[in-house]
């Protein structure tokens, strides 16, 4: 893929971070968006040669715009955007969920996703050769809830919508889109799993955590990819971690 060109939101640490690294490794040029630019920058550092950050609030539709037309700008193209970037938010009973929280997650969960998918396919498109791959970082509560997390389960099934919709929209076109849902990475978000997380049963267990560097592989080896061939969906998980029967 040596000269293609990546986007992968979130990207200043965890999952996003690990998978820019990785594209560098196999020789894509990655732009790294996030809203953090101290965080983008401390990653670009690790390959400064292939890792360009561009901080980017994937909320809003004007910053999401120019990320996309300075990419063009300064490579030409755009042939893949993993979509990363993503918020949780506290377990909270369903009918005392904050409508505020509820509006965050989907903010950036689902609609920086959509502003996201949308300016890539605008650019994908119309570039010549024609096309290019998104991936949809879901979870695996894109299949199966957590207990108590309403907001964040209901972002990551409509992912899989977005998902299946940009797959089928983006055939004429040459755009392939397919999705990771991931359990249990070992990144900021999942630590308090390592300490004990609820379970749907009512107990409180800790769960084991796979490094972040397992997911970033299996983003690449989708990335990598001939645009004829499409991982749909993908699921890397802990082994031992409860998912397959849960609860």
């Amino acid at each position: 893929m040596r000269g293609s060109v990546a986007i992968v939101t979130g990207a200043g640490s965890g999952i996003g971070a690990a998978t820019a690294l990785a594209l560098a490794a196999e020789g894509w040029e990655v732009v790294l968006a996030g809203r953090r630019r101290a965080a983008l920058e401390a990653v670009a550092q690790r390959s400064p040669a292939r890792l360009r950050p561009v901080p980017t609030d994937v909320t809003d539709e004007t910053s999401v715009r120019a990320l996309f037309d300075g990419v063009v700008d300064t490579h030409g193209r755009v042939d893949l955007l993993f979509n990363n970037a993503g918020r949780s938010a506290p377990a909270t009973d369903l009918d005392a969920t904050p409508l505020a929280e509820w509006q965050a997650v989907v903010a950036v969960n689902l609609t920086g996703a959509f502003l996201c998918t949308r300016e890539a396919f605008r650019v994908m498109r119309a570039q010549r050769p024609q096309g290019g791959r998104i991936i949809n970082n879901g979870s695996i509560a894109a299949q199966v809830p957590r207990p108590r997390t309403a907001a964040y389960t209901a972002t990551k099934h409509a992912i899989t919508g977005l998902t299946k919709s940009t797959s089928l929209d983006g055939r004429p076109f040459a755009i392939a889109c397919g999705q990771i849902d991931v359990g249990n990475a070992a990144t900021e978000m999942t630590e308090r799993m390592a300490d004990g997380v609820l379970q749907a049963d009512g107990s409180t267990r800790p769960e084991p955590r796979m490094p972040v560097e397992d997911v970033a592989r299996a983003v690449v080896y989708m990335a990598g990819l001939p645009l004829e061939a499409n991982v749909a969906s993908l699921t890397v998980l802990a082994t031992a971690m409860p998912y397959v029967g849960r609860g």
